[in-house]
């Protein structure tokens, strides 16, 4: 797989776990930003508003972005937060939050009961969440004569590359979506069968 592709959560996913009458309610989802990382978070604790704790943690980007956070809630420092992050970015995945409700049971876990529980829980999420691959991609806007459509038209499609917008004046402009990985080899032979005759740009 490209390092420029990686695969996200495909839908929300929610998953219980009991332990010594502690009830954990674990909830993933896609989150492509800080802000709905954390809108996610808020709604969630709006729906449990009696429980205990609703700690949580993202990453809001590719794996191994910078982007991410976590909370314990006002459990023992790094008992609840860290773990869940651990398991995030142990999994391969990006984009994604999850959040993890607890009603107190009690009796008390412990430390080590604690990291385990929230771990397991994270760890018993993801393996119920649907993924699906994301690919990285960055808009192009092509200028060139219509001499060139034919060719260009061909070239495209065997990138497996369709058109977003077209317009046709005095010069044909299309814009497409192009994977990143793609990128530079598709720059290199639209300049190479148009013979420099054409105007590649990134779309803003």
């Amino acid at each position: 797989m490209s390092t420029k592709s990686y695969r996200i959560p495909a839908a929300e996913q929610l998953y219980e776990l009991e332990i010594k009458r502690s009830k954990h309610i674990a909830y993933a989802t896609r989150a492509s930003s800080k802000d709905e990382a954390e809108a996610y978070i808020r709604e969630i604790r709006e729906q449990h508003p009696q429980a205990n704790h609703v700690c949580w943690a993202y990453i809001a980007g590719a794996p191994g972005t910078t982007v991410t956070s976590m909370s314990d809630d006002g459990e023992p420092s790094g008992t609840a937060g860290m773990p869940m992050l651990k398991v995030l970015q142990y999994s391969g995945l990006g984009e994604i939050v999850v959040a993890v409700v607890r009603y107190f049971g009690g009796i008390k876990l412990g430390t080590g009961g604690l990291q385990r529980a929230y771990s397991d829980s994270v760890t018993g999420v993801l393996a119920l969440l649907p993924t699906r691959e994301f690919v990285s991609r960055t808009e192009l806007s092509l200028t060139y004569d219509y001499a060139q459509d034919g060719a260009i038209s061909q070239l495209l499609q065997s990138f497996n590359i369709d058109n977003l917008e077209s317009d046709y004046g005095e010069q044909i402009t299309v814009t497409l979506a192009v994977a990143d990985d793609q990128m530079e080899s598709l720059k290199a032979q639209l300049t190479n069968i148009c013979s420099g005759q054409i105007r590649i740009d990134k779309s803003k």
